[in-house]
């Protein structure tokens, strides 16, 4: 099931369902009791919101080989996590800004999962049990203030450095899939989910020995090689196949 926060011009923000090309509304929340009502609403019709507003983000870095080649790093010996602020979330079809802060903002498109159900101390071979579904994800990074900080938290962290949508889907296999990131139409980013260094079940395990996963956090799993500068009127797409792809345009913000 593909589940989205959306809204229309007549009624407030809402979660829905998507069957095919039509939206459905639901009655409750996706993450306790609800109804799925009938899907009539053409899908392009809505606003796609993200599709889930989490409490903590919890990311990998390094986590793909050859983009630890393209950093002249080494591979990591356990996860390498870091967190990016909750403010960093936009969705769907929303606008990347580039802050006056940084002259090489790039793209990283990432495979992210939702967690479902709180837990501490997660065995890796429990952990698909705390997963809801999955979701598309930027894990957008102002890469030279990364490189002049040392540590990540301004770089990964200006609002709309994290998009993520267009939904959460609860039926997807993230065992070998595709991730894939286009520019302007030009492929930037390829690999699949099982070159990954340490697997989700490994990630959630790590995680939740430092820190307790609540319901709607999300993990966002590391990038692939080809990470690249991102220019105003720039157009972004991530795209993991079976799960969806995730649009966005590009600007300079002004303030």
């Amino acid at each position: 099931m593909r589940l989205i926060r959306f809204q229309t011009k007549k009624e407030p923000i809402q979660y829905g369902w998507v069957n095919n090309d039509r939206v459905g509304k639901l009655a409750g929340s996706p993450f306790g009791e609800f109804q799925r009502l009938e899907a009539t609403l053409p899908l392009d019709s809505v606003n796609l919101l993200p599709p889930v507003l989490p409490g903590k983000i919890i990311c990998v870095g390094r986590n793909y080989a050859e983009h630890v080649k393209e950093t002249n790093s080494e591979i990591p010996t356990t996860p390498l996590l870091f967190l990016k602020p909750p403010s960093s979330v936009i969705g769907h079809l929303q606008t990347i800004y580039l802050p006056p802060q940084s002259q090489q903002v790039d793209h990283e498109a990432e495979l992210v999962v939702v967690i479902g159900k709180r837990g501490r101390w997660v065995q890796p071979t429990d952990a698909a049990n705390y997963i809801y579904g999955y979701t598309v994800g930027n894990d957008v990074t102002a890469r030279d203030l990364q490189r002049r900080d040392g540590q990540w938290t301004r770089s990964k962290g200006f609002d709309t450095f994290c998009p993520l949508g267009p939904w959460i889907d609860t039926e997807f296999d993230p065992t070998d899939a595709m991730v894939t990131c286009h520019v302007n139409g030009v492929l930037r980013q390829m690999a699949s989910t099982r070159d990954m260094i340490f697997h989700i079940d490994q990630v959630i395990a790590f995680a939740s020995s430092i820190m307790t996963l609540d319901v709607g956090d999300v993990i966002m799993t590391g990038t692939p090689a080809g990470i690249s500068p991102l220019n105003p009127g720039d157009i972004v797409e991530v795209t993991i196949d079976g799960l969806g792809k995730l649009r966005n345009t590009v600007a300079v913000e002004t303030h």
